[in-house]
């Protein structure tokens, strides 16, 4: 049983809060009604992920050798200054100024808070409990997805614009760039200072460089940073083609043809309901981890389970089954939730928790090459074929790599 405590319910804050992001749930829709293609989307989507692969090691550094405060902080900042650009300069060329500030606050973000919350496990002798503790936050952050869903739907309807969900992400954003000036001060991590900050940085640098040269020494670590950013990759190039599959759907449908922006009320009920289903899965993803006799084969399984129902919905796009289409993403949304526990707790079994920030952002790192790769030809299939096709292929790439990731407890 996970303690109930005042530090439970900051962690759990933060990602109730960091998910109100309104803007998740119609980002495609956002941009297609700006003019912007399919390949063009998934250009910004690149560029960002590059701006991410640039930013990630040193802002992991960062985070493990000054203070993960400080930089949880900068990232809402940056985040802030994102949406200001999204909701008051429109344009293909300024997009991208907004993705690279967006991709300095995931860099900054990405790993981070993850690595306080197992720090905070370490000193309170509770990383027996870290999947159930790390699905219990995680459950939060999907009831802060599921609720900003229906506010993002009640903007767009109320506004007829899809830009002013930029402009309601602010307030939450704010908040919790407070939430994170009352966190503990050992929740930085411990580090040994020296007299000057010029060398205070450079002994930490040193230390925190050394640290995670030895973790990666481990075959079976860099096994399982590659299993999961791959899987995750996946999952974040695809999982917003079901935007524009739910909008198909909601064309067809006669008696909503005279509102407005009919398709943001479909859309915000089917993702406040897929993230209720996820924030149950989270929550539960203790006991899913106790249905198999390892961690190594839970992670294996749920690989291939999330990249088989990717491939199965690019058939039935092809068959023009959307429907079924929806139910796979939706179970492919649970399977993500039940799985990124898993994977962060295989991780911190296989990495010093010193150098966890950075570990966690070599992780984000690896991902964000995938994601730079595949967003481009994502968009390029759907465009010049359709979006089933491209789903077939991306899924069939990622299986052909599985037995080159597959992790174990032991090497042969």
């Amino acid at each position: 049983m996970i303690p109930k405590n005042l530090q439970l319910l900051k962690f759990s804050a933060y990602g109730f809060l960091k998910n109100q992001r309104f803007f998740d749930i119609f980002i495609f829709l956002f941009f297609m009604e700006q003019g912007i293609t399919f390949l063009q989307i998934g250009t910004l989507i690149s560029i960002r992920e590059i701006a991410i692969l640039i930013f990630e090691i040193p802002t992991g550094f960062v985070a493990d050798s000054l203070g993960r405060r400080g930089s949880m902080v900068f990232a809402f900042l940056s985040y802030i200054l994102s949406f200001i650009i999204f909701f008051f300069f429109p344009g293909f060329l300024l997009y991208i100024a907004a993705m690279i500030f967006f991709a300095l606050g995931d860099a900054f973000r990405t790993g981070t808070h993850k690595a306080m919350i197992l720090h905070y496990l370490k000193l309170n002798d509770l990383l027996h409990l870290k999947v159930e503790y790390y699905g219990y936050t995680r459950s939060w952050s999907q009831m802060g997805s599921a609720l900003a869903a229906l506010i993002a739907g009640g903007i767009v309807l109320y506004s007829g614009e899809y830009k002013y969900i930029f402009l309601g992400s602010i307030i939450p954003y704010i908040l919790a760039l407070i939430l994170m000036f009352t966190y503990p001060k050992e929740l930085d991590g411990e580090r040994e200072h020296k007299e000057g900050l010029l060398n205070n940085i450079q002994h930490n640098f040193k230390i925190t460089y050394a640290s995670l040269k030895l973790s990666f020494k481990e075959p079976i670590l860099r096994k399982a940073l590659m299993n999961s950013a791959i899987f995750d990759g996946l999952f974040k190039t695809v999982k917003d083609y079901i935007q524009p599959i739910l909008q198909m759907i909601v064309l067809s449908i006669p008696f909503l043809l005279e509102i407005e922006k009919r398709e943001s009320i479909i859309i915000a009920i089917v993702y406040f309901i897929l993230y209720i289903l996820t924030s149950c899965a989270s929550r539960n993803s203790g006991k899913f981890s106790n249905r198999f006799s390892s961690l190594s084969i839970a992670v294996n399984s749920t690989f291939i389970a999330g990249v088989s129902f990717i491939l199965l919905a690019g058939l039935f796009f092809i068959f023009e089954l959307q429907i079924i289409i929806i139910i796979l993403f939706i179970m492919l949304y649970i399977l993500q939730n039940l799985r990124r526990p898993l994977n962060i707790g295989f991780i911190s079994e296989n990495i010093s928790h010193d150098v966890m920030a950075s570990g966690l952002s070599v992780e984000s790192q690896l991902k964000t090459i995938f994601v730079a790769l595949m967003a481009p030809l994502m968009g390029f299939i759907a465009d010049s074929i359709n979006i089933g096709t491209a789903f077939i292929i991306l899924s069939s790439l990622t299986l052909l790599i599985f037995p080159l990731i597959k992790v174990s407890r032991k090497e042969d």
